[in-house]
């Protein structure tokens, strides 16, 4: 993740070997904790997730998914029917991932207003 300096400051590396540049930013995005909360509830398919996640367009729910399916976060299992069925479902690690950023968004959620109030603040000192 990081190398200590002389001064004892940490550096923060731009490789694949930095946890927060390869796993952080990717389930940080604007839709993928989204989708992970959404899966918590248990297994749902594309339409059924992209009515829940007001604002994501067909192409990201698709793109997102697919990465999360990389990553092995998420399974998509096909069930040979017509019309053809798909599923979605956390994975295992897909569920510690969303407990452990669940704490950040119950934290989010409580500072909320302070947050938004400290940059009107900010904005209004600052524009």
């Amino acid at each position: 993740m990081s190398t200590k300096t002389k001064n004892g400051k940490r550096v923060f590396l731009q490789n694949e070997d930095c946890p927060i540049r390869n796993v952080v930013s990717q389930v940080g995005d604007k839709w993928s904790m989204l989708i992970l909360f959404s899966l918590v509830e248990g297994p749902d398919r594309f339409n059924s997730l992209k009515t829940r996640i007001e604002g994501i367009s067909q192409r990201m729910l698709t793109q997102t998914l697919r990465d999360l399916e990389r990553d092995g976060y998420v399974n998509r299992t096909v069930y040979p029917e017509v019309p053809v069925k798909v599923e979605y479902e956390l994975t295992p690690l897909g569920e510690g991932l969303a407990k452990s950023l669940w704490k950040l968004v119950s934290w989010a959620n409580t500072h909320h207003e302070e947050i938004r109030s400290a940059r009107r603040e900010y904005d209004r000192d600052n524009g």
